[in-house]
């Protein structure tokens, strides 16, 4: 077996988040729906980090307070924060919220996914990759890449 990249990740507890919920009083009965952060955090959440069994949110990579949503520009920006800052997991992971937005979103959002700053010693080369569609499409033409992350995002929907 391979050694570990962080043998020993410390685990958090879910995040308790207060949420306004959004009022019906406006909603015109069109086709658009707008989404908020928590709705973003909900789907990638439970997302299965490809090391250890445990969540991204258990690892406390993805956080409800590094998305940002504006549904006026169909732009969402998450930013990820892998457990250690030499992760070679990083891409992987955010790969991993890439596929499950784009299986899940309207195709009108625009998804920037970033490491949050200062946390990754290779952060510009892991933004570029996971924000370059042709770097991650050819990455998802890969039959061995695309069974983890198919596995990474199983059963996230509960």
């Amino acid at each position: 077996m391979a050694s570990l990249i962080n043998p020993n990740p410390v685990v958090y507890a879910p995040q308790k988040i207060d949420r306004e919920v959004p009022s019906l009083s406006g909603f015109d009965g069109g086709d658009r729906d707008d989404f908020d952060a928590f709705e973003i955090f909900e789907l990638i959440r439970r997302i299965n980090d490809p090391e250890h069994p445990l969540t991204l949110e258990q690892l406390n990579v993805a956080r409800y307070e590094n998305i940002s949503v504006d549904n006026k520009t169909n732009e969402i920006v998450i930013n990820f924060t892998p457990t250690v800052p030499h992760c070679s997991m990083a891409t992987l992971i955010g790969l991993c919220i890439r596929v499950k937005l784009i299986r899940s979103l309207p195709s009108r959002f625009k998804v920037d996914i970033k490491v949050t700053p200062g946390a990754h010693a290779s952060e510009a080369a892991v933004n570029k990759q996971l924000n370059d569609k042709e770097r991650v499409a050819a990455a998802l033409e890969n039959s061995q890449l695309l069974e983890v992350v198919t596995r990474c995002i199983a059963n996230t929907d509960e």
